[in-house]
């Protein structure tokens, strides 16, 4: 899917967060209390082990890492929260998928459609966006220091069981199956330094994003993920 490098927009979402650690920490402990609540061992919950492992990519601390599964354990607490999925259309007719964990649906409902309403776009009906996008598991490797060429890194990458490899300027994107996301990233841990290793939606189709109109879909965008129910969005804009 040349164009729509996930790594470029990783990188934006890095940057923009930067300033924002302490509302990022309060949602992964929301997202590890909610996969904790099926255990609070790891090695026995997948679920807890890709949360836990995206809350190291954000350089989240133990402790709060430690409170949220304990928080979860504890058979007095009562919190429940409900996942949700949002399909919309930002600017431009760009497909926009939001996820998030909410206990409180008409707050979370309202807050994402009125982001789309006041930023150019329109939230969808469910199955209206998400047939653009396909679940894949997603690993980046660093390519500084990286000795493989090409060739080499390819057949590597395909013998450890991925499906698709894609050259970046700073690291290599790596595509699975879902099913075979653990067994593919940690088979590439051994040789490779990960950059980055996610679930994620990849679009199947990518949209060029008018220039004029980049700044309300950047605003838009920014809006969603600042809420704080919102966990993860992903949309197939290209630009």
């Amino acid at each position: 899917m040349a164009g729509h490098s996930k790594w470029k927009n990783i990188q934006k979402r890095k940057n923009a967060q930067d300033s924002k650690k302490g509302k990022i920490f309060q949602k992964l402990s929301r997202e590890i209390y909610v996969a904790a609540k099926n255990g609070g061992d790891p090695d026995m919950n997948p679920s807890l082990r890709l949360v836990l492992d995206k809350a190291k990519s954000a350089n989240m601390p133990n402790d709060n890492v430690e409170r949220a599964i304990k928080r979860a354990t504890d058979s007095a607490d009562g919190a429940n929260y409900d996942e949700v999925v949002y399909e919309g259309y930002g600017p431009g007719g760009i497909g926009v998928l939001v996820y998030g964990l909410t206990d409180n649906h008409n707050r979370t409902g309202t807050n994402i459609r009125t982001a789309f309403n006041h930023n150019g776009g329109n939230l969808g009906e469910k199955g209206s966006v998400a047939f653009q996008f396909e679940r894949k598991g997603y690993i980046a490797i660093e390519r500084e220091g990286l000795e493989d060429n090409e060739d080499t890194l390819m057949m590597n990458i395909l013998e450890a069981g991925a499906e698709d490899m894609e050259m970046s300027e700073d690291v290599v994107e790596v595509y699975t199956a879902p099913t075979d996301f653990t067994a593919v990233r940690d088979a590439l841990a051994e040789n490779y330094t990960l950059a980055q290793s996610e679930l994620t939606m990849k679009p199947n189709i990518s949209v060029p994003l008018d220039e004029a109109l980049v700044e309300d879909f950047e605003a838009m965008i920014d809006i969603i993920e600042d809420d704080d129910d919102v966990t993860d969005v992903y949309h197939n804009a290209e630009y």
